[in-house]
């Protein structure tokens, strides 16, 4: 039996998909296991370099399954972050895409604004409702006005109302918005795209993007110049040069 979450790769790129259609892809103990699972699988493989998140059937991800949601193992009362879910924090530098096929809320949509890019299909629709059913958002209140600026985000996290995918795009929430039947094309587009850098710049850039935003002004330069000195020293960056004074197509080998 196929499980709760599927992880594929072809090539460098690694497509992740949320497998619980019956239940729009909504998340229980064992779909929650499975996708920090999946992340961490991504993030180890050597031959992946881009990951695409969707999901099966009509849904990206309907957020907690309400009849079977159940906190991460370990955990207490009093959570202290476990690190180990892209939308509560597990660090992965390599590029990742959400591909939004359907519903994304709650948990889903947190989930896609940790992504650093959102391909929305136009029957896309975003939203954080639990503040409708009384619980208050965490994550997403955490991650949202850094991502969309205060007052669009406290349109998704106070209201809880659902968004259409151009609204979505309107806010900064999605990057672009596509026909339903070009969604995976158009994500795999990007993925292409995003191989013809070198993988070990891009995860240093994206770290040094990420860090800097919380740290001071000469320490986050401090930081990106001692960065910029490793990966100066890599393989990659001798073929990088190489191939500029060659006039031809790098062959970047992550290393």
């Amino acid at each position: 039996m196929p499980g709760t979450v599927l992880y594929e790769r072809e090539g460098r790129i690694a497509t992740i998909t949320y497998n619980r259609p019956e239940a729009l892809n909504a998340i229980n103990a064992e779909l929650r296991e499975d996708l920090d699972a999946a992340w961490v699988r991504f993030r180890d493989d050597e031959e992946a370099w881009v990951a695409i998140v969707t999901g099966a059937g009509r849904a990206f991800c309907a957020g907690a399954d309400l009849r079977g949601a159940a906190p991460p193992r370990g955990a207490t009362h009093w959570e202290t972050p476990s690190l180990t879910s892209l939308e509560n924090g597990l660090e992965i530098w390599k590029p990742t895409i959400a591909a939004v096929n359907g519903y994304c809320l709650g948990f889903g949509c947190t989930l896609a604004a940790a992504c650093d890019f959102v391909i929305a299909s136009e029957r896309a629709e975003f939203g954080f409702p639990e503040v409708r059913l009384g619980i208050p958002t965490i994550q997403g209140a955490v991650r949202m006005p850094q991502k969309v600026g205060w007052q669009y985000a406290m349109e998704l996290l106070l209201i809880g109302e659902r968004v259409d995918a151009y609204r979505a795009k309107e806010m900064g929430l999605a990057w672009k918005v596509v026909p339903h039947e070009r969604l995976m094309d158009e994500a795999r587009a990007l993925a292409e795209r995003l191989l013809k850098s070198a993988p070990l710049a891009v995860r240093a850039t994206k770290e040094v993007a990420w860090r800097g935003q919380q740290m001071p002004w000469v320490e986050a330069i401090r930081f990106g110049e001692t960065m910029r000195r490793v990966a100066q020293a890599t393989e990659d960056a001798r073929e990088g040069m190489a191939a500029a004074r060659e006039r031809r197509e790098p062959q970047w080998k992550g290393r």
